[in-house]
């Protein structure tokens, strides 16, 4: 396979886009990687090091960033043929204990950040007939308690970027959705948790705390595990569309699509502490002493 000049958001050390642009700029074809991430202090010395990476700054979230990143790829002379939108924040909260400002965050990063930087590079994309890449999740499918604004971003990215494949598609351009499963990273430790002292989930919250800390979630396989599984996903010049990878992946997508709603109610509820939420309140909703 022929080298390739790939753009990676998001490549903070012990993430996704870490794993990732450090699998593509070790792999046989040599690509050449552009790894991006807000602070490139964070970007892991074993990934800067290597004369096939360029580090940039680039914070999808700010509009300026995103234009002084597309300078610094055109000046480099390679043009750009796969981009690869993998920064993302989490935030986990009950959805009456939401602060709306922090979702507006939330969606600036995961959603307009893409759409921000998928704009910014289309010149550089058409011109090589490339491809946009786009790590989502499965978490939209199903409706997990606790992190609905997090979720809910996804799904907003996933309709932007099916609908993007369409309109890209008359101009060379492919774009690839990719749903991933568990992943087991420092994705979470972004995401401090603290529940407002008068939530109505307090008596709870330290098992939603266990969700959001991603203690709680299911075995997953590594960041670099999953790097190494859609390598050939990320590198393949098809029409691009949606697919499953990771662990878990599959199930939940034909859980979500073929299985009862109240099955599907029934296995995003374990373990997530609605249970002993009823037990702790009265008819009122108000808190009562559950005894021991």
């Amino acid at each position: 396979m022929a080298s390739k000049s790939i753009l990676v958001t998001g490549c903070s050390a012990g993430g996704l886009g870490d794993a990732l642009a450090l699998a593509l700029a070790l792999s046989q074809a040599k690509h050449h990687v552009f790894a991006t991430a807000r602070a490139p202090s964070k970007i892991p010395e074993e990934l800067s090091r290597l004369e096939n990476v360029t580090c940039l700054a680039l914070d999808v979230a700010d509009a300026s960033s995103v234009a002084a990143a597309l300078k610094a790829v055109v000046a480099e002379g390679r043009g750009l043929d796969i981009l690869i939108n993998n920064a993302g924040v989490g935030y986990t909260m009950p959805v009456l204990d939401v602060n709306i400002d922090k979702a507006k965050q939330v969606y600036e990063t995961n959603v307009w950040g893409v759409l921000r930087t998928v704009q910014a590079f289309a010149d550089l994309l058409i011109a090589s007939k490339g491809r946009v890449v786009t790590m989502s999740s499965v978490g939209p499918l199903v409706h997990t308690p606790w992190i609905a604004a997090y979720t809910s971003s996804k799904a907003a990215v996933n309709v932007f970027a099916e609908t993007l494949r369409l309109e890209l598609a008359p101009l060379g351009v492919s774009v690839l959705t990719i749903m991933a499963g568990v992943i087991d990273s420092k994705f979470h430790a972004n995401d401090p948790f603290t529940l407002p002292a008068d939530s109505r989930y307090a008596p709870i919250q330290d098992m939603i705390a266990g969700w959001a800390s991603g203690a709680s979630k299911p075995k997953g396989c590594s960041a670099e595990q999953f790097a190494q599984q859609v390598m050939k996903d990320v590198l393949h010049p098809g029409p691009g569309g949606m697919i499953y990878r990771g662990p878990h992946s599959s199930w939940i997508a034909a859980m979500a699509h073929y299985g009862p709603a109240s099955m599907t109610d029934l296995a995003m509820s374990v373990g997530q502490g609605l249970k002993e939420l009823k037990a702790s309140v009265d008819a009122n909703g108000a808190a009562v002493e559950v005894p021991k």
